[in-house]
């Protein structure tokens, strides 16, 4: 008999990172035997059309919503009533042995928690943000980096209006902060939280979280899948979001100083400004790419530059960059230089430091095509050493048998 994975996720359709980790570990496991169970919300976009065992689509910010649907939705996202007669019905029906939950915030919401541990099932969790310290998710708000909310002072992020300068979206986030704390959702209920970043983990042991309840799993790259490109080019890019706090300004800035040139990949709520910051400079700007025009842009630069100024986790993106054999520039900020080996596979600067990524930018320009393709070299190993997929089922495997999971 096949041992059944429980896997839950807000979206059932390759939104971001979570999702495409989700999708991996759901597949990756089908392919080692398991019976896999899914769990998600109802959306348009979801993979197989909808399923009545899912639950039905929240979307906020619809400018039709009218007060009362609003507050419906602002209440459902609290404490889903619903999420949990669906998924207690599941859970009748699949028997599972483990519970592996990714994103739930606001769409399923944490009260399904409780119901998972109340069955006695295991239940580990990764966190692919920090929502169970910070109810904004970042640590970030307007004006760069934030930790106010430590000890329990989650009523920063009202003063403050950390959800998209809204008193009133704030306050609610701050209303569904404070009753999950004191419910218990996460530390009563969650065997284990998976953290892809030693930074995260620290950062969640300094906020006073215990350190026995988490376990560093890093995300993981199927590094045969991307064609490595040793051979350097002559500009540098960046392929990402393009919002403030990823720092885009800071390289277009840096470039213009050393007279490199940039392709920025992407777009995002910054691109107009950026657009404006880039006039009379040699930056170009090659929209959202994806698949085999994605990789070729990547492959026919120089070095890829992430150059951050919020705590991020462990970027796919970063990882996918390595794996087509490119050499990393970082910001020393998050769980960005763990990914580096510094002077070997990349190099790192300080976040928000024009001068010291211009410094950097200007040395990788000037180094001998042999370097930098030996540092793109060593960024691949990296990943098939490090981030490979035989890693990470390794990884999850140990994490499931001390909970007492067997393996199929």
């Amino acid at each position: 008999m096949a041992t059944t994975l429980l896997s839950i996720n807000n979206y059932y359709y390759p939104r971001g990172g979570a999702e495409v980790v989700f999708f991996r570990h759901n597949g990756m496991l089908h392919d080692a035997g398991w019976d896999v169970v899914p769990f998600a919300m109802n959306h348009r976009m979801n993979i197989g059309g909808e399923r009545s065992e899912f639950v039905s689509e929240i979307e906020y910010g619809r400018e039709s919503d009218g007060l009362a649907t609003r507050l419906r939705k602002g209440l459902k996202a609290v404490y889903s009533f619903e999420a949990r007669s669906k998924l207690a019905r599941l859970i009748d029906r699949s028997g599972p042995d483990v519970c592996h939950a990714h994103n739930v915030y606001h769409h399923l919401s944490p009260s399904i928690l409780g119901l998972v541990r109340a069955r006695g099932i295991p239940l580990v969790m990764t966190l692919h943000d920090l929502k169970i310290a910070c109810p904004a998710y970042s640590m970030l708000t307007h004006d760069g980096i934030c930790e106010r909310c430590k000890d329990g002072r989650l009523y920063q992020v009202v003063t403050n209006r950390c959800m998209k300068g809204s008193l009133a979206l704030s306050a609610l986030v701050m209303l569904e902060s404070y009753l999950h704390l004191a419910l218990g959702s996460y530390m009563r209920n969650v065997d284990r939280f998976l953290v892809p970043s030693r930074f995260y983990l620290h950062k969640l042991v300094e906020w006073g979280f215990p350190a026995e309840r988490f376990e560093y799993v890093p995300n993981f790259v199927a590094a045969e899948s991307f064609e490595a490109c040793y051979s350097p080019g002559d500009r540098f890019v960046y392929f990402g979001r393009l919002s403030p706090e990823k720092g885009v300004a800071t390289l277009i800035r840096a470039a213009a100083e050393t007279g490199v040139g940039v392709d920025v990949i992407g777009t995002g709520p910054a691109e107009s400004e950026l657009r404006a910051l880039a006039v009379n400079r040699d930056v170009r700007f090659l929209g959202y790419l994806t698949g085999t025009k994605l990789n070729a842009a990547v492959s026919a630069a120089r070095a890829v530059v992430v150059p951050s100024e919020w705590y991020e986790n462990a970027p796919l993106a970063v990882l996918e960059g390595a794996a087509l054999g490119k050499p990393l520039i970082v910001a020393r900020i998050g769980g960005l230089p763990e990914l580096v080996v510094e002077g070997e596979s990349g190099w790192s600067f300080e976040s928000r430091s024009v001068g010291e990524l211009a410094a950097i930018l200007r040395r990788v320009a000037q180094l001998p095509d042999a370097d930098v393709a030996a540092a793109g070299m060593a960024a691949r190993r990296r990943i098939e050493d490090d981030f490979s997929p035989q890693r990470y089922l390794e990884r999850i495997r140990g994490v499931y048998g001390r909970l007492g999971v067997a393996w199929p």
